[in-house]
């Protein structure tokens, strides 16, 4: 079936349509957007800037995460920021498209680059002795390149859902950013079996990663039995930032996307608290659960109130 889109631009209802609301909503937001970036950026630079945590799998995967989460974020929070600025707020078909792609491009290689975290913690406690010859950087560096492929077709493929839908009357999407199933509500066609890819494409990808994901911090916890009281410390504290961060990611998609019903009455707030909130938490936690980071931010601080006293 061919598009036979009419509609050359939509009409996005934001959070809310109070001025005085929006003046306060610009001013938070901005903030949130700013401080999401620097500390993302900050992980990214504090690991580049640390030979022993860049050799690290764990580290390397958190670069990523970082620099993804930043991606995100970017992706909907300027926009929504400028029009703040304006009565009417637009888009246009094509930058709601590009938009689109990139709220499940890099959300869509997230899920890979958190799996594969899981992957090394489960690896570096259940298997310690292969644990170099298991995580080396060939594996590593395949791993995050999956990422970014799945990423990408994830992306494309719902391009592809869309792009087959006729928009042909309303435009006005009540929502501050475009996404799957408020463009469903705008098609001029009958949108269920649409609904059900959405479930088998996004839904199920959630359901499954999340659950892989409950397993095997499940067998890690089971086998830290066996350690000593430090070590299960130790892991128990790196393996807390990872179950909080996959919680923080999941529960929000799996409640957007993993269902077959009409959608949520708190829609907006929870695809509000995936793309802005999570990312700005990410590297909170990150950052005050695990003592190498803030040692190794130390110290990159350090360095660089050193170099500029010459």
């Amino acid at each position: 079936m061919q598009n036979q889109s009419f509609v050359k631009e939509f009409v996005l209802l934001g959070l809310s349509q109070n001025p005085n609301v929006e003046k306060i909503l610009f001013v938070v937001f901005l903030f949130i957007y700013l401080a999401t970036v620097w500390g993302n950026m900050m992980i990214v630079v504090t690991i580049v800037y640390s030979p022993a945590l860049l050799s690290s799998p764990m580290y390397f995967f958190l670069i990523f995460l970082s620099l993804l989460d930043a991606c995100t974020t970017s992706a909907v929070t300027p926009k929504m920021i400028i029009h703040y600025f304006y009565e009417r707020k637009t888009i246009s078909f094509e930058c709601c498209m590009t938009q689109l792609f990139a709220l499940h491009f890099f959300p869509g290689a997230e899920v890979i680059v958190l799996a594969a975290m899981a992957y090394d913690r489960y690896v570096a406690i259940c298997k310690p002795l292969h644990y170099s010859s298991i995580m080396n950087r060939w594996l590593c560096g395949t791993l995050v390149g999956v990422a970014w492929v799945g990423g990408f077709l994830h992306g494309i493929i719902q391009i592809i859902f869309i792009l087959q839908l006729p928009f042909c009357g309303p435009n006005v999407i009540d929502h501050f950013a475009c996404d799957l199933f408020p463009l469903l509500k705008l098609a001029c066609t009958d949108t269920h079996i649409f609904v059900i890819l959405v479930f088998a494409n996004s839904g199920s990808i959630c359901i499954i990663i999340f659950s892989l994901l409950l397993v095997s911090y499940a067998v890690i916890l089971f086998s830290l039995r066996a350690h000593s009281s430090e070590g299960k410390h130790k892991a128990l504290s790196t393996c807390g930032s990872h179950i909080t961060v996959v919680l923080l990611f999941f529960i929000p998609c799996l409640l957007l996307y993993a269902r077959l019903t009409s959608p949520l009455f708190f829609e907006k707030e929870m695809f509000l608290f995936n793309v802005i909130f999570t990312p700005l938490l990410n590297p909170i936690v990150y950052t005050f659960r695990n003592k190498e980071m803030k040692n190794a931010i130390r110290k990159m601080w350090r360095r660089f109130r050193v170099s500029d006293q010459y």
